[in-house]
């Protein structure tokens, strides 16, 4: 992450430290800070650790970049979603055997068109979404 922090400026935030907090705190403090840094660099470790065993090797795969939601435009989701095409399943068409014995290819159904279930038109059935 860069936050713009280039060294003049954290040399400058040092010197300014040093004046306000005078030179006899200035050792204790920064011990207190280099303490704060070393805790900080810790948990950021023992996180990462962590993340690795609860998720797996599959998380040196994951391209965080394309995860930003700083990247995405609502506008252009919008646009894109406006101007696609939603896409159109391709038609099966289904053979019956008669009680003669022919077969003869089915019209697929429309969604439209309200139909009657009997034996040989029964209601359509999805063993998957069962």
């Amino acid at each position: 992450m860069d936050f713009g922090l280039t060294f003049e400026k954290l040399l400058l935030i040092g010197v300014i430290a040093a004046f306000i907090i005078g030179p006899e705190r200035l050792p204790k403090a920064a011990e207190t800070f280099a303490g704060a840094v070393r805790k900080v660099g810790e948990y950021l470790r023992d996180t990462k650790t962590r993340m690795r065993d609860e998720i797996g090797p599959e998380i040196d795969d994951v391209d965080w970049r394309k995860l930003d939601p700083r990247q995405y435009d609502p506008r252009r989701i919008i646009r894109d979603a406006l101007l696609e095409d939603p896409p159109t399943p391709p038609v099966k068409t289904a053979t019956v055997v008669a009680a003669t014995g022919v077969t003869e290819p089915i019209a697929p159904r429309t969604p439209l068109v309200r139909r009657e279930f009997t034996r040989d038109f029964p209601p359509p059935f999805d063993l998957e979404a069962t």
